[in-house]
């Protein structure tokens, strides 16, 4: 899917839906040093799917607002305790915090729906967004770049690493259906 779908990966991680950006943009990185990707290209197409998946939280949150992270936040994994964490990360530290959330890896991901929620001005969002997701792109892209001549090298770690991951999907569905079926007796 070339840049689009360096975009669309991007943009789904912003929207409040764990797709890591530390995977998908290390191997943007590797498809640059293949020469398969420009750099600059690659980064603004990154940059530009962390605002659009920004925005679309963004505005999930000013127009749903609490009511609709009690109702269907748990489908993006996002409880009360962590809305009310984000909260008081905003009164602490103002709006900045969506700057700063940009740069965090897991905080990066969520962090656009309480600013909606908060009310914060969608521009001052926007900007803070493209402020911090740059340089966590092409961050991310240039380690992928420099990894680019031991990728093969790195391929059997990545399988036990997918290996443990897969374990780890399984225990914690078992564990979530346990707690679950717990809760409804």
């Amino acid at each position: 899917m070339g840049y689009f779908g360096v975009f669309l990966a991007m943009a789904i991680e912003s929207a409040c839906i764990p797709l890591p950006s530390e995977i998908i943009l290390p191997f943007t990185g590797y498809m640059v040093y293949l020469d398969h990707f420009q750099f600059w290209p690659a980064t603004i197409a990154a940059t530009a799917g962390n605002l659009f998946g920004g925005l679309v939280a963004y505005y999930v949150g000013f127009w749903g607002g609490r009511p609709f992270i009690k109702r269907y936040g748990h489908y993006i994994f996002i409880k009360e305790r962590e809305l009310a964490w984000t909260d008081r990360l905003f009164n602490r530290h103002g709006e900045v915090t969506v700057l700063l959330g940009r740069i965090l890896p897991v905080v990066r991901t969520f962090i656009s729906l309480p600013a909606g929620i908060a009310r914060m001005n969608p521009v001052k969002m926007a900007v803070y967004t493209v402020i911090g997701a740059f340089p966590w792109c092409m961050f991310l892209i240039i380690v992928g770049e420099k990894l680019g001549k031991n990728w093969n090298t790195l391929k059997p770690l990545f399988h036990r690493l997918d290996l443990i991951v897969g374990i780890l999907i399984v225990f914690g569905l078992g564990y979530w259906f346990m707690h679950r079926n717990n809760s409804r007796r």
